[in-house]
């Protein structure tokens, strides 16, 4: 697999090339349609001095924390060729520092916030530029609808609509540099923006002040999305199309900052005949192309809406295998690898924007809630990075100088965009922090269960298990009866599962397998490891699964007892003699236990808000049959109580 990784890292082609336009830059290349209408605002004077200055802190912050951050430095830190906050905590963790946790939940929920508000906005600045013909037409049900089918055909996965993106974001971009090409070549001046002297001169000039850097930031909001999609693409594809991507969006920048410049003293509202939605993207334009302006900008927002939702699902999945999120469904609509669905998610997310487009109605509103949650998830990037440079063995001067100037960007950063929060940024924050809580309940439960797990040694039962498969006086419970466990070790195994094939009702069985799945910190593996423990009784199965992997253990168990059924190793035929005659296979039968929390549990409030928030997610979560991938037919799920701080001695006197 690391070959394979190798090559999809150092392979570069034109194809290449331009999937990677299609798939990767769908929210930075669209935010020409909204940042520069930010910055000058609807009602300020057109002044030069601020132009320069927008455009040098967007060249600036392109090339400081897009360009150098993210595409030179942070691409490097893949795992196994996947990239993302999760997979770089994946890799950091093996530092074995616990709080990394963190900036991992923190980063991962600010990113699924940023997924929830990236469509409407990219959208509805989009579809906004209609109101150049129709001033009073109402967007709201057109971004809706679009919104509808966006989301409706996730099901049928990307692979036909892929074919589509990448010729769509290549003329997308060619129009961006044609058209800045066009402004900028009846007034070259603009390129005194190159200065960053105008860069600091704004934050002094600007009606907003240093809050100004909050609508500068919207420039480079897709660079985590960018980071998240290196799996599919490739770093050397990434890197070299972004040369091309980033001259076209500073040249339609710069196109902007030319056209405004040749109307100092104006304003956008009067520009636009009075039109509360004026856009610079769209006045640059001659009247006769904008309407296809119009059409090429609706159809590259499709694209970076597109590009966000399946992120989404792509971090969502990883979670799950991290043990941040419930189990839900996945669905696997192509056979490429990484494309999958995951319903509940989609579904969320379309309400979610539907109520973002319905609270804001405009994007020049949703500018506002913009920017703040993925600047979090940027600053806790910047923290799991730091960690990534030490296991490298970096230079302590270099990795203090980087950290220190992106710590010092990002949070300068951060405060511009606090003044977003009572005017909408606030919405962003409260969905960061619903998907926190959910995130950090679930690890946390699932660690007090842990620690609350008893484990006994297999050694002390193999000699009962060996004579409870021949022990005629108990009815046959099932010919291979397989058990999900937990523990770690091959050795070891939990208490619950011993109880539930001796005591609870003893379940005779011709051969007992135990199953382990290990999630490895790589995204795609898929190794099995078998142990004997008692020759022709007793069988360990580990399965080594990568983190994007799907956990099909129905079809994964049956391959292996293929293998070694073909390698000699163990008779799977029926040992009832009738069907044994006619080597027929005997039935598999798998046990799960379901736990509930046993009313002896003695809890402190914490572990009581946590263990009582988890079961109700429990129940709103995938059963653990189908989070297996088994079929229900071959499954019995029983209910064990789990007790946390149980008395010690429960003393009680005896009276006659």
């Amino acid at each position: 697999m690391s070959a394979h990784n190798n090559q999809l890292h150092s392979k570069l082609s034109v194809a290449g090339l331009l999937i990677t336009l299609g798939i990767i830059y769908g929210d930075i290349g669209t935010s020409p349609l909204y940042v520069m209408k930010a910055i000058i605002g609807l009602h300020y004077v057109i002044n030069e001095d601020i132009i320069l200055g927008g455009l040098s802190c967007i060249f600036w912050t392109l090339t400081l924390q897009t360009t150098i951050k993210y595409v030179i430095i942070t691409l490097s830190a893949d795992n196994h060729g996947e990239g993302g906050i999760f997979a770089l905590y994946a890799l950091v963790k093996r530092t074995k520092i616990q709080w990394l946790i963190v900036p991992a939940i923190i980063g991962g929920s600010a990113l699924l916030a940023d997924g929830i508000i990236t469509p409407p906005i990219s959208v509805a600045s989009a579809v906004e530029g209609i109101r150049t013909f129709y001033p009073n037409i109402n967007t709201v049900p057109i971004v809706i609808g679009i919104l509808f089918v966006l989301f409706t055909i996730q099901q049928f996965g990307t692979k036909l609509v892929g074919k589509f993106f990448a010729p769509m974001m290549l003329i997308w971009f060619s129009m961006l540099g044609i058209l800045g090409v066009i402004q900028i070549s009846s007034n070259l001046q603009v390129f005194n923006a190159l200065n960053p002297y105008y860069a600091y001169h704004l934050l002094k000039i600007h009606p907003d002040g240093f809050y100004v850097l909050g609508f500068v930031f919207l420039c480079t909001t897709g660079a985590e999305a960018l980071y998240s999609d290196m799996g599919h693409c490739g770093r050397k594809n990434i890197r070299i199309s972004w040369i091309f991507v980033k001259t076209t969006l500073v040249l339609n920048y710069f196109g902007q900052g030319a056209y405004l410049i040749k109307h100092e003293g104006d304003t956008l509202y009067h520009l636009s005949g009075n039109n509360s939605n004026a856009n610079p993207f769209y006045l640059m334009m001659d009247s006769w192309f904008q309407p296809i302006g119009i059409v090429i900008a609706t159809m590259a927002a499709v694209i970076a809406s597109q590009a966000l939702i399946s992120g989404s699902f792509t971090l969502i999945n990883e979670a799950m295998r991290l043990n941040f999120w419930p189990k839900v469904k996945i669905k696997y609509p192509t056979d490429l690898k990484g494309q999958l669905y995951i319903p509940s998610i989609n579904w969320l997310l379309f309400f979610g924007c539907v109520g973002i487009v319905l609270h804001f109605r405009e994007s020049g509103n949703m500018e506002a809630a913009y920017g703040l949650a993925i600047v979090l998830c940027m600053i806790m990037t910047t923290i799991l990075l730091n960690y990534y440079l030490i296991m490298k063995r970096i230079s302590w001067v270099i990795i203090g100088a980087i950290i220190t100037l992106y710590l010092g960007i990002e949070i300068s950063f951060l405060i511009a965009n606090l003044d977003k929060f009572p005017h909408g940024g606030y919405v962003t924050l409260i969905i960061a922090c619903v998907l926190i809580g959910i995130m950090t309940v679930w690890f946390m439960a699932k660690k007090i269960s842990k620690t609350y797990t008893k484990i006994v040694k297999i050694d002390s039962y193999k000699k009962v298990l060996a004579e409870l498969s021949v022990d005629l006086s108990i009815p046959k419970y099932a010919t291979h009866l397989i058990y999900m466990t937990n523990s770690a070790r091959t050795d070891e195994i939990e208490e619950k599962v011993m109880y539930s094939i001796l005591q609870k009702r003893p379940k005779r069985a011709d051969m007992y397998w135990f199953v382990h799945v290990n999630i490895l910190s790589e995204p795609y593996k898929r190794e099995y490891r078998v142990n004997e423990i008692v020759k022709d009784d007793l069988y360990r199965i580990d399965f080594n699964l990568g983190f994007r992997e799907p956990t099909k253990i129905n079809l994964m168990f049956k391959e292996v007892i293929r293998d070694m059924v073909q390698n000699g190793e163990v008779d799977v035929t029926s040992r009832y003699e009738s069907l044994n005659k006619n080597n027929i296979i005997g039935d598999f039968k798998f046990v799960l236990s379901e736990k509930f929390l046993s009313n002896d549990s003695d809890l402190t409030f914490f572990e009581k808000i946590v263990m009582n928030s988890y079961f109700i997610l429990k129940k709103l979560s995938l059963s653990e049959e189908k989070g297996f991938g088994l079929d229900s037919s071959s499954v019995k799920v029983e209910q064990f109580p789990m007790v946390l701080h149980a008395p010690e001695k429960f003393e009680m006197r005896r009276i006659t």
